[in-house]
């Protein structure tokens, strides 16, 4: 069907022309093209001779094919043969402008009369050559490129592809040739694909990137491509196709998903070093290896340690060969309701305790100590979860070359099995867990064993003293904070009289917790020696100071070769104490303090108050004196001694925890242990940043007629006079078990005092909880118990006082000493002594 030539064609781009010569070699025709390309017009061009019309004057030049008759341009007429010539023109017809080259194609022929004639077609040379290096550049582009190009037609089949895309799908490139993507592609790819297509050839905007997956001829791993699509156009710019580049991106892929999972696993790695380890709970140790794993990492995992580990055993039992006891600890799941044990049918809860079989793949990682991978179960094989996990790792914990457990990480079906990388990657957050929990082992065994001793060294929970009323508290702090050196005592001395201790060792530790033991152990030998408190403190300060220090003070401060260097600090214990002895009798309070916080005071009506003791250096600083304070409480009166731990706290400053406490004690009437209970209970106990020590005691005195008290003149009447008073005082008592043996020991005493005391005799008894004899005389010279022989005429009285009294002794005074002893009341357990039996026992 014959049409218009459209704008853009191939004659527009390379300037086709045609002119015909007649017979005689002039030009008989000249059509508008040739016009258009020459710049001569027909009317100028038309019956003249070429060589006048191209190359007037002799200024151009011709040229002709060799063998052509160089006639036919002269005039002569065509020979009959073709040939092909260049001529030289002035573009655009205009003289001394821009010359150009035309090649001009002379094709014999023949007209109506039988005559030679030529038709000629003539073309821009350079316009040609611009057109086959184009053809040249885009064939090579085409077919040399590593790319994969392909055209589609209007009709979106095939019309052309290279061999880059040949290759990448396959098949030879022939075979390519007026398919459709249907025919090389995957049903739901090759949609994908022509739609796109269909997009592109419609709107004309380029899609780049489009991922297709598809298998290839002989391969058998599916490949992965990278397809973009932009519209071709004609010269006039109308559509003629869609061109498409694709590119394998198989390998890019996986090197992408391999980067991905590297950065997924040092990011879990972060996340568990910022995660695990961040208390010394073991439990919450295991479980946050588990927060970070699940579902991060896997999708069920779980945590067993050997029991005999958690219970403190080095070694237990199988720990060896991986047949010990194991607990578990912790579980996580992100499959809901499913309990995990991939080795076993058997499901395991936690803090359930059980064993692995011998030959299972995880007591062979117990034993081996390297990770075993445990393949998945099929449905018959075991329960239902048995056909959901297809893949599991057993990973011994091991810290310190000590296997504590093992680690298992699971994965149900639908998610990627486990790689070599993830095993190297479970093996590493086991193992930092593993340390992590080891530490915590190994502080929770000191830390229960610093417990064991601290609470080892403090009295009983219900101390009982005469004329005070007791109640003590003691809150060791949480599990996350170390054991401290917080310590009370109450201590029976003689005459009744009682002292209430309460100190804290700085620092924390088993080294705060053995010092707080030495302390308390020294604080309770000096009280027996009857020292003041002011005097039982500097004792104490001297102790502290040496308290470290290998071989004593002078080792402490010299080094090798007798050189003398600093005191090591690390070694150095301070301490505070306050140091009080109630005597019941005379209803008074000394009290010495050693940097303490002081005591807090309740009288009957009135606030609580803070005893106005001077504060004192700590213990251990060594060298500055120690005041004590004595004041004289009423009945009822109630002093309670505590450490800071009570009443200080991040949360509040000092001031505010001391006006808190006495606040607490507004209602000092109650019950004692109502009080304590109540104490704490208003108080901010539970923060757990300090051990609390609280000491609370209700000072009622003596009950009255329960004191005689009475002064001798040293003779020897005194004797006789002395257990006259004391049969009387026992009987008036009700104490008539009592009276043989009180008058004999009483008889010894004061003989005593006779002959190796000065001054008047003082005789004093006491009834509370036992009966107490005290003698006073004015000598400083102590008794001292020794062995008679039995020739000796004397030397058995103090045997006899030690034999027949549960106990006694002797202390300073300031005028001179006090020698006493003590009585326990008869009830039907325990009856009266036999003073008829001791005295035979001696001989």
């Amino acid at each position: 069907m014959w049409q218009n030539s459209p704008p853009g064609s191939l004659y527009d781009h390379i300037r086709v022309a045609s002119f015909s010569l007649g017979a005689d070699g002039r030009i008989a025709q000249w059509s508008d093209r040739a016009a258009e390309l020459f710049g001569i017009t027909a009317r100028h061009a038309v019956g003249k001779d070429p060589q006048e019309v191209f190359a007037p004057a002799g200024e151009g030049r011709y040229g002709r094919r060799p063998g052509a008759p160089a006639p036919f341009l002269a005039g002569d007429g065509p020979d009959g043969r073709a040939w092909t010539g260049l001529v030289p023109y002035q573009r655009d017809g205009a003289r001394g402008g821009p010359e150009g080259l035309a090649e001009i194609y002379v094709m014999p022929g023949e007209d109506a009369s039988g005559d030679r004639t030529a038709l000629c077609v003539a073309f821009d040379v350079k316009a040609l050559r611009g057109i086959e290096t184009d053809i040249a550049a885009s064939e090579a582009v085409f077919g040399q490129s590593p790319l994969g190009f392909f055209f589609f037609g209007t009709d979106l089949t095939l019309l052309r592809v290279n061999e880059s895309f040949a290759q990448t799908f396959g098949r030879p490139a022939a075979w390519h040739r007026g398919r459709t993507p249907h025919d090389f592609l995957p049903r739901a790819e090759a949609d994908r694909l022509t739609a796109a297509l269909r997009q592109v050839l419609d709107t004309g905007k380029p899609v780049a990137d489009i991922q297709l997956v598809g298998p290839v001829p002989g391969q058998s791993e599916r490949r992965r491509w990278s397809v973009s699509l932009y519209r071709l156009h004609g010269g006039s710019g109308r559509p003629i196709g869609v061109a498409a580049i694709a590119t394998d991106v198989t390998g890019r892929r996986r090197a992408e998903r391999e980067a991905a999972g590297v950065r997924r696993n040092l990011a879990l790695l972060n996340e568990a070093g910022a995660r695990i380890g961040n208390s010394l709970d073991l439990e919450k140790t295991a479980r946050e290896l588990l927060d970070v794993a699940v579902p991060q990492f896997c999708d069920l995992a779980s945590v067993d340690l050997y029991q005999g580990l958690l219970a403190g055993d080095e070694a237990p039992p199988g720990l060896a060969d991986g047949s010990a006891e194991l607990r578990r600890v912790a579980y996580s799941s992100a499959v809901s309701g499913a309990p995990l044990d991939a080795a076993d049918s058997k499901p395991v809860q936690v803090g359930e305790v059980h064993r692995y079989p011998f030959h299972s793949p995880c007591a062979q990682a117990l034993r081996t100590a390297h990770v075993q991978v445990v393949p998945g179960r099929e449905p018959e094989e075991g329960p239902e979860l048995g056909a959901v996990v297809h893949s599991t790792l057993a990973v011994p914990m091991v810290a310190r070359d000590t296997v504590l457990g093992l680690a298992q990480f699971s994965r149900t079906k639908g998610s990627e099995p486990f790689g070599e990388r993830d095993t190297a990657l479970a093996v590493e957050l086991a193992a930092r867990a593993a340390v992590c929990i080891d530490n915590a082992r190994l502080y929770r065994r000191e830390h229960e064993r610093a417990l064991i001793l601290q609470r080892s060294l403090l009295p009983p929970g219900d101390p009982e003293a005469a004329g005070v009323e007791i109640a003590c508290r003691y809150l060791p702090g949480n599990a996350a904070t170390e054991v401290g050196g917080d310590w009370f005592d109450v201590i029976e001395l003689p005459g009744h009289r009682t002292a209430l201790v309460v100190g804290d060792v700085m620092g924390r530790g088993l080294r705060a917790a053995v010092a707080m033991g030495e302390l308390r152990t020294a604080v309770r030998t000096l009280a027996m020696l009857d020292l003041e408190p002011a005097e039982v403190l500097s004792a104490l300060d001297e102790i502290a100071h040496g308290l470290g220090r290998p071989g004593g003070k002078q080792s402490a401060s010299r080094g090798v070769r007798g050189s003398v260097r600093p005191a090591d600090l690390s070694e150095v214990y301070l301490a505070t104490c306050v140091y009080a002895v109630y005597d019941p009798v005379t209803r008074r309070c000394t009290v010495a303090n050693a940097g303490h916080l002081p005591p807090v005071l309740v009288e009957a009506g009135e606030p609580a108050m803070l005893l106005d003791v001077p504060p004192g250096m700590p213990l251990g600083v060594g060298g500055e004196p120690f005041e004590e304070t004595e004041v004289e409480l009423p009945d009822g009166a109630l002093l309670a001694l505590y450490t800071d731990g009570l009443v200080e706290s991040r949360d509040h400053p000092l001031d505010e925890g001391l006006q808190a406490f006495r606040d607490a004690l507004r209602d000092p009437d109650r019950p004692l242990e109502d009080v304590c209970d109540h104490v704490l209970g208003a108080l901010n106990t539970h923060h757990g940043e300090d051990d609390i020590a609280l000491l609370m005691a209700r000072l009622r005195g003596l009950r009255p007629g329960c004191v005689g008290d009475w002064t001798l003149p040293p003779e020897p009447r005194s004797v006789a006079r002395a257990r006259e008073l004391a049969r009387e005082q026992l009987e008036s008592w009700g104490l008539d078990d009592l009276v043989d043996t009180s008058e004999l020991l009483v008889s010894e005493l004061v003989t005593n005092a006779l002959r190796y005391g000065e001054g008047e005799i003082r005789l004093r008894l006491l009834l509370d909880r036992t009966l107490v004899c005290e003698v006073w005389d004015g000598g400083h010279v102590q008794p001292r118990r020794r062995r008679a022989r039995d020739t000796d005429e004397g030397g058995r009285g103090l045997q006899l006082v030690g034999l027949l009294s549960a106990a006694w002794g002797s202390r300073r005074t300031p005028l001179g000493k006090t020698v006493w002893f003590e009585l326990s009341l008869p009830d039907e357990d325990s009856p009266a002594p036999d003073a008829v039996e001791a005295l035979l026992s001696l001989y």
